[in-house]
């Protein structure tokens, strides 16, 4: 019989090749002698790498123990209208800039599900698109300066860049006359020969520029530098090149958010954050990547618009908590800043997850945890707790809705 209601949870690393190798084990406070990459801290019940829960002084898998008993783990409420706890939490240490990708709409999800069900396309395969029905929106909120490059510049700063970049002066008449599509398909559809012909002069100008400092992380010409500054080939460039000099750069400083919907096209590019996402695997990818790119299907699902980056600084709500209000009903994210002494009270609508950035905090309700840095806490719905802490807390909760 499970009496608490507020554990231990101890989320998984994710050891992908485009992390970095220092943040999340020093977050952690473990150390990494072998250098491996720590590119993600999952905490949630994903069924791929579920975090655990200390029960009774053992450590129980949390996805088995919702299917087990949902109604006291996330709520009847929750479980009618999504099945699961419908949120995976991370942290993320982005060093190598990650693929451009789309996500679907949850329309579209299930409807390419479906499709690649009744072809038979095994849901392993590389060239799957759809690994589930739902959509993946998800929030960021940087830890430290985060770089992104997320959807289409808007149309007269798009036609500056192929103005303005000599090898893509013979995209201008495309811009005019068949908008962001037409640009988008000309560039993903192109024979890769010409696209060599046409990048090779760039890049190199790009990677000597860099060389004489006279670009900075705000220029597309940087991003395209570190790409291939330390290995020059010379053939079959990635055409996800392009979408760094059509997309919007963006700089989020710590504490700031951004929100990536349904068919915004977007790429992680430098830097530390917390993301907060729908429970799926849903991604269509754009370049930038050695995985599977479906341009027909990818290009199904891009917003073709500029758009201007809506950079959120949250919303103060109670003492010492700011919420990042999304448009979903998946996921709710907000930050929370105590000093010494001060105290943080809510009651969980689902299962809520609290993980500490820095200090240490303790958290009352049923019964008592205390979390230090790199340290999370599960606390079951409808459980009413009070966070407070003895130094400078810095932590950030995920609930639904």
């Amino acid at each position: 019989m499970i009496q608490d209601k507020i554990f231990k949870l101890k989320g998984k690393v994710q050891h992908y090749a485009w992390g970095g190798s220092e943040y999340i084990p020093h977050w952690l406070g473990i150390s990494n002698p072998g250098n491996k990459p720590f590119a993600e801290y999952w905490m949630g019940a994903h069924p791929s790498a579920s975090s655990t829960i200390t029960v009774n002084a053992a450590e129980e898998n949390l996805f088995k123990l919702i299917q087990q008993n949902p109604e006291l783990f996330i709520g009847e409420k929750v479980y009618k209208a999504f099945g699961e706890l419908p949120y995976l939490f991370k942290i993320l240490d982005v060093q190598e800039m990650l693929s451009i990708q789309v996500h679907p709409s949850k329309k579209a999800a299930a409807k390419g599900f479906e499709e690649e069900e009744a072809r038979g396309v095994a849901i392993n395969a590389s060239n799957r698109n759809y690994k589930d029905k739902n959509h993946k929106p998800e929030v960021m909120v940087a830890l430290s300066e985060f770089w992104l490059l997320h959807g289409f510049l808007l149309e007269d700063e798009l036609l500056k860049v192929v103005q303005t970049v000599p090898e893509f002066k013979s995209f201008e008449k495309i811009v005019l006359e068949k908008k962001y599509k037409g640009l988008y398909e000309h560039v993903m559809l192109m024979p890769q020969n010409e696209v060599d012909a046409l990048l090779i002069g760039l890049i190199k100008r790009e990677i000597q520029r860099k060389k004489n400092n006279e670009l900075t992380r705000h220029d597309a010409g940087w991003w395209v530098a570190k790409l291939y500054e330390n290995e020059e080939p010379l053939s079959n460039f990635d055409r996800g090149i392009f979408s760094i000099y059509f997309f919007n750069i963006v700089k989020a400083n710590p504490g700031e958010a951004v929100f990536q919907g349904a068919g915004v096209p977007h790429a992680y590019m430098e830097g530390q954050n917390v993301e907060l996402m729908a429970n799926s695997d849903n991604v269509l990818r754009g370049g930038l990547t050695p995985k599977h790119v479906d341009v027909p299907e990818l290009i199904k699902h891009i917003i073709f618009e500029g758009i201007e980056p809506n950079i959120m600084k949250g919303i103060d709500l109670t003492s010492g908590e700011k919420n990042y209000p999304c448009p979903v009903e998946d996921f709710g994210i907000s930050k929370l800043e105590l000093n010494a002494n001060e105290t943080y009270e809510s009651e969980a609508a689902s299962l809520e997850i609290i993980v500490v950035i820095e200090g240490e905090m303790q958290v009352s309700g049923t019964n008592t945890i205390t979390a230090k840095k790199g340290e999370a806490v599960a606390i079951l719905h409808g459980e009413t707790y009070i966070v407070s802490t003895q130094e400078k807390l810095y932590a950030y909760k995920a609930f639904v809705p």
